[in-house]
């Protein structure tokens, strides 16, 4: 069985068949509602569709589930199909049998196996799947026993909470400097150091970790969203995030002016030779590409010409494959509309971006000594910066509601009446909207780390980013907070 998806940019530039054009078929796989990265089960031999595999894969594209989503599926269910192929039986001949070993093969016995968060994903696919068989008729019921508090053979032996892994200022400064910057432990110049794009990759540390975005959301910022781009220059941002946001679910984002000072140094320092380098390639692909012709900042609105037809945006809702081709005419000619540029002149994906925080690491670990911050038995990762977001700005804010209260039981019991007298001020509830989270229970995860951080912070959120003399980067992240949140706290 081969896996392939539907992509009707990929058909309409290069389906060259008498029979049926490009744009033809485009049409056709719009009329059908299938969106891209809807997954395609063809049969190895006859390269016929498999049922109801495929069926399944159109019923997520009706369901709008995002492209990455369904092509994570769809390859689950490939893996799946290849183990039973192995077996001699198909996906629908499963037995319980055969998901227990499917199950012990990837969590025990495969060369590396996944972790319960990898699993649990995995298994609640082919669940889906077998719910789905069943509905459409192609099973009687699903091939596992439902067990005692409704576990089955695919569910996942441990159940964890949230992988929450923060970092100290020490820890960020050495990550960022050091890791990603090249600089020595002492703040000198690492002769040794062979990164290309120091300043790029702290810039999108900084962004992370005073915005609180996820990686994909601060990795395709666009220049206009920050205020940036010819005869602009804004102090500090504030615009909202939809396409790129975790379910679409729209919010508002704010960059302070530290971080923009950073994001400003590389857009001097190493951006104009990236795009430079690439204006004659983007040029050549300039058909393939979004290309603006106008920027409305006031709406919001870009407006540009993509496969030869007018098409206006907005910028909160394009998505970050778009943005990805989004260019415009700049200083050499076509350059990326994006911040974040790599060797192409257009925004690195996510195995780049993995590709540098890996180097980074093993940087931090090669020049690792007494006088350096203590790493963690783990790697770390982009998403520890909006985890260093939330309780940074979280228990700054608990701090600005209890003042000098050293007893933690009397801040508990503070919290108590706080929660249920202000409702609109609770530092919880506040960093939960920021962060986005669909519900304040996720945000009450981070709360069993506040009381362990409030002794590292006294001299509280001062110089994470620029000079250590510099404003309260995080003070004037909760303030701008508080005031979106139509009161500064403390108010009453």
């Amino acid at each position: 069985m081969q896996l392939y998806s539907v992509d009707a940019t990929v058909v309409r530039r290069h389906l060259d068949n008498p029979a049926l054009s490009g744009a033809e078929a485009a049409e056709w796989l719009r009329r059908l509602g299938l969106a891209d990265g809807t997954p395609i089960f063809l049969d190895d031999e006859t390269m016929l569709p498999v049922e109801p595999l495929c069926a399944w894969g159109r019923s997520m594209s009706y369901a709008e589930l995002a492209e990455g989503t369904m092509r994570d599926y769809g390859r689950i269910m490939l893996r799946f199909g290849r183990h039973q192929a192995g077996r001699g039986r198909d996906v629908l001949a499963a037995t319980e049998a055969d998901l227990v070993a499917y199950k012990r093969l990837r969590t025990q016995q495969q060369k590396m196996p996944v972790g319960s968060a990898a699993w649990s994903k995995e298994s609640s696919v082919l669940d889906r799947f077998f719910a789905f068989a069943v509905e459409q008729g192609h099973l009687e019921r699903r091939p596992m026993r439902v067990a005692a508090r409704g576990r089955n053979a695919l569910s996942p032996r441990t159940r964890r909470g949230m992988d929450i892994r923060h970092l100290s200022l020490e820890q960020y400064r050495y990550f960022r400097d050091v890791g990603l910057g090249g600089q020595g432990p002492d703040s000198g110049l690492n002769r040794s150091f062979r990164g290309s794009s120091p300043h790029r990759d702290r810039a999108g540390a900084d962004l992370a970790v005073c915005s609180g975005m996820r990686w994909q959301e601060w990795a395709t910022v666009l220049l206009p969203e920050l205020g940036m781009g010819p005869g602009a220059s804004a102090e500090e941002a504030d615009f909202r995030v939809q396409a790129c946001a975790k379910y679409g679910k729209e919010r508002g984002i704010f960059v302070p002016e530290q971080a923009m000072r950073s994001v400003e140094t590389y857009c001097l320092l190493e951006r104009p030779d990236f795009t430079a380098a690439a204006a004659q390639s983007l040029e050549r692909r300039h058909r393939d590409l979004f290309v603006v012709s106008r920027v409305d900042v006031d709406t919001g609105r870009v407006h540009g010409v993509l496969d030869g037809v007018q098409r206006v945006f907005s910028m909160k809702a394009i998505p970050p494959r778009l943005r990805r081709i989004t260019v415009w005419e700049g200083e050499f000619g076509l350059e990326a509309l994006a911040v974040f540029l790599c060797r192409g002149g257009l925004m690195p994906g996510a195995d780049s971006w993995k590709r540098y925080r890996h180097a980074a690491w093993r940087r931090m670990v090669a020049l690792q000594s007494a006088t350096t911050p203590r790493l963690p038995a783990k790697r770390w990762r982009w998403h520890d910066l909006r985890h260093t977001y939330a309780l940074q700005l979280l228990t700054y804010l608990e701090q600005q509601m209890d003042g000098a209260e050293p007893d933690p039981v009397a801040r508990r019991r503070r919290h108590r009446s706080y929660l249920s007298g202000h409702i609109r001020y609770n530092p919880l509830l506040i960093v939960s909207r920021r962060l986005g989270h669909s519900s304040p229970e996720t945000t009450y995860a981070y709360l069993e780390y506040t009381d362990d951080l409030l002794h590292e912070f006294d001299a509280a959120f001062e110089g994470w980013l620029g000079d250590p003399e510099g404003e309260a980067t995080y003070a004037q992240i909760a303030a701008r907070a508080c005031g979106v949140e139509s009161s500064p706290v403390g108010a009453g």
